[in-house]
């Protein structure tokens, strides 16, 4: 349904440089669109430099696109800003704190900046708080809590005004292990009341939190997938033997679907079949019948970090060859 779409994203192009003085224009984003529906959480993936927080700044209104539309919960952001800005709560990379405030003082200021009613400022303030954990903490100055604290505090300073829409960028940089898993079960509540854009370049807190997934690289969306079809990527159509006493390869490969079997070791080999084919029953039912005792039999998987270096490094190839092709032209 057209009401569960609280982000639309169309065609949205950034540039940087400018002709009239000759410098070379840049793409930073180009020509991306997706959506993001209600109670989503998406991730947003891509290596330094790719363009994932001009998009950010852009979804906010922090910086108007050179080409495309962006809608806020059915408000074109460009056409009424301040409406579409209102569905929306932010947390920068770096949290927008003043340390030398309480937390109950700082959040009071938030919900004035927010327009939330005098009447309903104090259960505005009592609910972010409570959200995320900071009932206990409200007379603290922001200066002597931890740096997990801080980053509840950006958070709630988000959420203050019920938006729509969440946008973190990198949340949980700089944070320990403890401090990650209270953020990333926090991210997850949110996404009961809000749609929330989760902009990363940490891998694990995309599968840990997100249920869709996007990677930008070089300013163009290279990945658009779900957290499941994201999985089954990482399935790959070979296995691992295993075995006490040494295996017949030629054995092996006459087995339907094997393709190739390549030595690891002197017990252990890599066995390569067609994706639509999963031959571990002859396998094991081989290894038995021959006496080589099975020790391992085993699927391998390809790391989100082994897909995503794939993925980035295949368009920059693919991108460098187009470019030598267009020199020696």
């Amino acid at each position: 349904m057209t009401d569960d779409i609280l982000i639309k994203v169309e065609q949205l192009t950034r540039y940087y440089g400018v002709q009239a003085t000759n410098d070379t224009v840049r793409a930073a984003v180009d020509n991306i669109s997706f959506e993001v529906r209600r109670g989503e959480v998406l991730g947003f993936l891509g290596p330094n430099g790719a363009g994932k927080s001009t998009t950010m700044r852009m979804i906010t209104g922090n910086l108007a696109p050179s080409h495309g539309r962006i809608t806020i919960n059915g408000i074109d952001i460009l056409d009424k800003p301040k409406q579409a800005k209102a569905d929306i709560g932010f947390l920068p990379e770096i949290p927008p704190l003043y340390r030398e405030l309480t937390v109950d003082e700082y959040l009071q200021f938030c919900a004035r900046l927010n327009r939330i009613p005098r009447d309903k400022q104090t259960n505005a303030i009592g609910s972010a708080k409570a959200r995320c954990g900071l009932s206990d903490v409200g007379k603290r100055l922001i200066s002597n809590l931890s740096k997990g604290y801080q980053q509840r505090v950006g958070i709630a300073q988000a959420i203050i005004h019920s938006p729509a829409v969440v946008v973190l960028d990198e949340p949980t940089v700089g944070l320990d292990p403890i401090q990650i898993r209270e953020i990333r079960h926090l991210i997850r509540e949110l996404s009961n009341e809000h749609s929330v854009i989760l902009s990363t370049h940490i891998l694990p807190e995309v599968q840990a939190t997100c249920d869709r997934v996007q990677i930008i690289n070089q300013g163009k969306l290279v990945l658009s997938d779900s957290i499941e079809g994201l999985v089954q990527r990482m399935q790959t159509s070979s296995l691992r033997l295993r075995t006490k006493n040494r295996t017949n390869n030629n054995l092996l490969l006459a087995i339907e679907g094997i393709v190739a079997v390549d030595m690891i070791d002197e017990d252990c080999v890599q066995i390569k079949h067609k994706p639509e084919i999963n031959p571990a029953t002859a396998i094991a039912k081989m290894t038995v019948e021959q006496g080589w005792e099975l020790l391992e039999l085993t699927p391998e998987r390809r790391s989100l970090e082994e897909i995503f270096v794939d993925i980035t490094t295949a368009e920059q190839t693919a991108d460098e060859q187009t470019e030598k092709a267009g020199v020696a032209a």
